[in-house]
């Protein structure tokens, strides 16, 4: 079972010609909205990856469509709660190679409260999985409750925070992040990849694959991408991480794990949109990835 504290977003995407510069106002070629934020985005991908997941969350008022859509993709919802803050948004632009920046309002995603998550984690049980994002409040709380209750602890480090990562550090079983968080995360602690006291680090490389860090085995592996034709990259670190947590949590060996959360990734950045467009996971396994 996987308990994923993690964001709500309405998202809001605005499709360009390039992604502006500074000061630079240009005009959107199209417009779409549909349910985001990293923890919607894994909880949606560990579900279609034949996991079960409660996701513990918030949203506004106007975020009932929201919760809806997570029960329709076999999210379990109960710890969802209604709060007067608005839901999470966020606008993404989107550009013709499939690039993307995102600015991010976090709303009622830091109205999450300790009590909701207390409650939420009395349910789970020895050996289930904590999965967190950046993108909430109450981290240092449920890592910690998570951990006197015998969870295993799944950290996906974005939007990156050097002093997040390092509030948790002590916590965290299975640590994701990008190179260039990776590269920062040294760069704060003043200690290798290979020093820190986290048994998994996966280090996503884009295009260039991933790269897994054991330190329980005291080991690197690399493991290539799988080539495809970019459409938007948006979403694809968060389908990864959550097929990733999933196919862990379901047994499957760590390398296994990782080429099947590689599968999803590659079939998301094929596809425009986030949590609506996740593949599942008759889709992967039906794929041929050549």
């Amino acid at each position: 079972m996987i308990w994923n504290l993690g964001s709500i977003n309405v998202d809001n995407f605005y499709h360009l010609t390039h992604l502006p510069a500074p000061g630079e106002t240009i005009a959107a070629t199209r417009f779409h909205q549909g349910l985001g934020g990293k923890g919607a985005n894994m909880s949606v991908a560990a579900a279609r990856a034949a996991a079960r997941v409660a996701h513990l969350g918030a949203v506004g008022p106007d975020g009932k469509w929201a919760v809806e859509r997570l029960l329709e993709y076999g999210v379990d919802t109960r710890h969802i709660a209604t709060v007067g803050t608005a839901t999470g948004h966020a606008n993404i632009n989107v550009d013709a190679g499939g690039e993307n920046n995102i600015v991010i309002f976090p709303g009622a995603n830091h109205a999450i409260s300790e009590a909701m998550i207390g409650a939420a984690l009395a349910e789970a049980s020895p050996g289930d999985f904590l999965l967190m994002q950046n993108e909430t409040c109450g981290q240092a709380y449920a890592a910690a409750t998570a951990k006197t209750l015998g969870l295993r602890f799944a950290y996906a480090a974005a939007p990156f925070s050097a002093a997040a990562v390092q509030e948790v550090l002590h916590y965290i079983d299975l640590l994701v992040l990008n190179a260039v968080e990776a590269a920062q995360l040294v760069e704060a602690t003043g200690r290798d990849i290979t020093e820190l006291p986290i048994d998994d680090v996966v280090i996503t490389l884009g295009a260039d694959g991933c790269k897994w860090v054991s330190n329980k085995q005291g080991t690197v592996e690399r493991y290539p991408a799988h080539p495809v034709d970019v459409v938007d990259t948006t979403g694809a670190g968060d389908t990864f991480t959550g097929y990733l947590v999933a196919a862990i949590d379901r047994g499957l060996p760590m390398d296994q794990a990782i080429d099947l959360g590689m599968r999803a990734a590659a079939l998301m950045v094929a596809r425009e949109g986030t949590a609506d467009v996740i593949p599942d996971l008759k889709e992967i396994q039906d794929h041929d990835f050549g």
